[in-house]
């Protein structure tokens, strides 16, 4: 069973393990060493520390062609650096080639390794296939390069070959001369085509993380806002995401897509903003968005697209952690229809939707439950996950019952570019060692034509799709291998003896489960779902409001949060305050409170949008704190009146009210949607009553009655003051030595500041 794990590329078997460690335990113990050294080969300390094998680094950066012929020549370059204080003297750089291996568990292991070993490594070359260094100073490096032909490596069968290049040399420590330095890769040679080639489906993965906010901005023409506008360097020439398609365009993949990415990038094709601080700016990336979308869309024509449900939701989280929160799985389902159209309508292709990718291929029984409600029927699955017990590598495709196929994925095959790949002489590793593996493969069953998947990771960096790019290319020559899809892959006749019992929980590795999303993630998820549902039902458009919401919880879903829980939770707690944000304008104006004198009145009570659309199948509910008091609408306690509210208004709504005795009666107000469920707050406010009797009505009359009379008691006076004022300058134009009138003086001396004759009392 170990050696099955092994062959699988799984990685070694806990038993293997557990003998490897005690064998190199025992190794290094003098008195047992001697009798283990047959069996058991030295531990890789044992080995190196004597022989002083890492004293110089070796770097192989190029070797081409990657897959040779017997007519081709081998070349290989690179670098060796003095990595110790002292100086190399009488250095030899040689090629060491063989032996063949014979099955994958065995390339493992060689990849393992890190230091020379007498008896494991094979003799130089030598000859004129050597470089020689006279001195390498301590510290420094030298270029090289060796150039072989083929037929003289010593190929003699079909097969993957160890190739090591090492320095020898001596230095004053070790003046005899000894191999300071080695470097080891594959491989592989394969003259002619294989009777029955391995069918190999490889996934060329395009997602990316959450961008969008559900906010859009302050205008009709719903303006998305962005978080950040770091896309766009994955989208410029030379990033990511413009590499993966730039390179995908020639090679032999099937798409698998995230359609929010696609969404995304449509969207900034056009105007959108990015948040800065409190505010946004405009954002300015529209060429970019524009140039890839173009290529992308030309990348894909006639070609097999996958897509995966909007948003890539971590499947695994919402099996493990999300499942029984109400709500959380019909909208996976809602994010797997979107997929569709969203590609459609930006690609003009139409992709498969079924197929759920949990990460790393990890299942187990609940995930595949969640993965199939969905509507997958397709679970891709890794060989780590579902282990085999088999000497060869079998067919991806398996039932697994309940209609539902697995295909597992290669474990080996799928990790070999995970890592650090900046340094050409990794990314030259990687690539000789996907290549080994893959006629390996082949060579297991050379009668037996498999289908193999090839399940990278989700979101490889620029380097990691270059080197992937590169192994695919040496796989060109199709001379052990040919190109499939992944529909295809899932259709395949599956292996009868390949495991189709899914793993356990139990199995389910704990450093994935500790990124998942918790199960707080999915309530609050779940409360943003019901605060817009109980939302939209009062809006004209509630698409405009529904679709960027929707969208938004989605992205609180995605796998591109495993490992970011302060901003997935930050993300989430946005989306719910700006959906708080918008409810908030459809509200209540407060009022003051009210004195009503006399038996009936008119209540106003004023409901404010500060929408952009307009707002309907809203109530206004009014009820009286005391019906004895104070009656609304027609003699009840309640009243309730319709409300509909175009964007950027207000309206008034009017209550008839009616007084039966005095007193203050405290009235609430609150706006209900048409299903009576409560919307807003409630408004608070008093109405003071106050009866007017017909004592009170005698009092205002004599009030007004001496009111009048003293009006009519001035106009007489005024009258009056006005025929003397005329009489008495008609005297003095017609005789003018004549006395004037002796009615006293009443002009502004007299002490009659207002003319009238009546002298104001001060």
């Amino acid at each position: 069973m170990a050696e099955a794990a092994d062959i699988q590329g799984t990685g070694p078997s806990p038993a293997r393990r557990w003998l490897r460690r005690a064998a190199s335990l025992i190794a290094g113990t003098p008195l047992l060493a001697g009798v283990l050294q047959g069996p058991v080969a030295p531990s890789a300390t044992a080995a190196e520390e004597p022989s002083g094998s890492k004293t110089v680094s070796v770097s192989l950066d190029t070797l081409t062609p990657s897959a040779p012929l017997e007519s081709d020549t081998l070349t290989v370059s690179g670098t060796v650096t003095n990595q110790s204080r002292q100086a190399v003297t009488d250095a030899t750089v040689d090629l060491r080639v063989g032996p063949r291996m014979t099955s994958r568990s065995q390339i493992e292991q060689v990849s393992d390794r890190s230091g020379f070993r007498p008896g494991d490594d094979p003799a130089p070359l030598g000859g004129t296939y050597a470089v020689k260094i006279p001195r390498l100073a301590a510290g420094l490096s030298h270029e090289f390069t060796l150039s072989v032909p083929v037929d003289k490596l010593g190929l003699k069968d079909g097969g993957v070959y160890q190739l090591g290049v090492s320095l020898s040399g001596r230095t004053p420590a070790q003046p005899g001369g000894r191999v300071l330095g080695i470097e080891r890769t594959f491989l592989p040679y394969q003259p002619e085509a294989t009777e029955k080639r391995t069918q190999l489906t490889y996934l060329w993965p395009l997602i990316s993380s959450a961008r969008v906010s559900a906010e859009t901005g302050s205008d009709d023409q719903q303006t998305p806002v962005f978080e950040n506008d770091d896309l766009a360097a994955e989208l410029a020439p030379g990033g990511r995401l413009e590499q993966m398609v730039a390179l995908g365009r020639d090679l032999p993949v099937t798409w698998v897509i995230d359609p929010d990415l696609l969404a995304t990038v449509d969207a900034m094709t056009g105007s959108y903003r990015v948040k800065r601080g409190t505010d946004t700016v405009p954002g300015t990336n529209q060429a970019v968005a524009e140039r890839w979308l173009d290529s992308l869309e030309k990348a894909v024509a006639d070609r097999k697209v996958v897509a995966l449900p909007f948003a890539d939701p971590d499947i695994a989280s919402l099996a493990h952690r999300g499942k029984d929160v109400p709500g959380s799985l019909g909208h996976l389902r809602l994010a797997t229809e979107l997929a569709r159209t969203t590609v459609e309508t930006t690609l003009h292709v139409t992709p498969s939707t079924d197929f759920s990718w949990p990460v790393d291929g990890a299942v187990d029984p609940s995930i595949m439950g969640v993965a199939t409600s969905a509507g997958a029927h397709k679970v891709i699955a890794r060989s780590d996950s579902f282990r085999d017990d088999l000497p060869y590598t079998p067919t991806a495709a398996r039932a697994v019952g309940g209609g539902t196929t697995a295909v597992v994925s290669d474990a080996s095959l799928s990790t070999a570019f995970d890592g650090d790949l900046l340094r050409t002489g990794t990314s030259t590793r990687a690539v000789q060692e996907f290549l080994a593996q893959s006629l390996a493969v082949t060579l297991e069953q050379p009668d037996e034509q498999r289908s193999v998947v090839v399940a990278p990771q989700r979101v490889p960096t620029a380097a990691q799709a270059q080197s992937m790019a590169t192994a695919l290319r040496g796989l060109a020559a199709q001379r052990w291998t040919q190109p499939s899809d992944l529909i295809a892959a899932a259709a395949a006749k599956p292996d009868p003896d390949a495991e189709t019992r899914v793993p356990g929980a139990a199995r389910y590795p704990q450093r994935l489960r500790d990124q998942e999303l918790p199960v707080s993630a999915f309530r609050d998820m779940k409360e943003t779902r019901d605060e817009l549902d109980d939302f939209k039902v009062i809006l004209t458009q509630a698409d405009r409001v529904v679709t960027p919401f929707g969208n938004a919880i989605s992205r609180e879903m995605s796998t591109s949060w495993r490992g970011q829980a302060p901003a997935a939770s930050l993300y989430r707690i946005e989306v719910r305050d700006y959906l708080r944000d918008l409810t908030e304008e459809v509200q209540l104006i407060d009022k003051s409170d009210l004195m009503l004198s006399g038996r009936s009145a008119t209540i106003p009570v004023t409901v404010q949008n500060k929408l952009l659309q307009g707002v309907d199948h809203l109530v206004l509910r009014l009820t009286s704190g005391n019906k004895t008091r104070l009656q609304v609408n027609g003699g009840g306690a309640v009243a309730e009146l319709p409300v509909k509210i175009n964007g950027g208004h207000s309206q008034s709504v009017k209550f008839t009210a009616s007084a039966n005795a005095n007193g203050p009666v405290p009235m609430t107000a609150q706006l209900f949607t048409e299903d009576g469920t409560p919307y807003g707050k409630p408004m608070t406010f008093t109405v003071k009553v106050s009866e007017i009797t017909s004592t009170v009505m005698l009092v205002i009359a004599g009030g007004v009655l001496l009111l009048v009379l003293a009006g009519v008691r001035m106009y007489t006076q005024r009258k009056r003051a006005a025929a003397r004022n005329a009489e008495a300058e008609a005297a003095e134009d017609g005789d003018p030595e004549q006395p004037s009138d002796p009615t006293p003086d009443t002009g502004p001396e007299s002490g009659d500041p207002s003319g009238t004759g009546e002298k104001v009392d001060r």
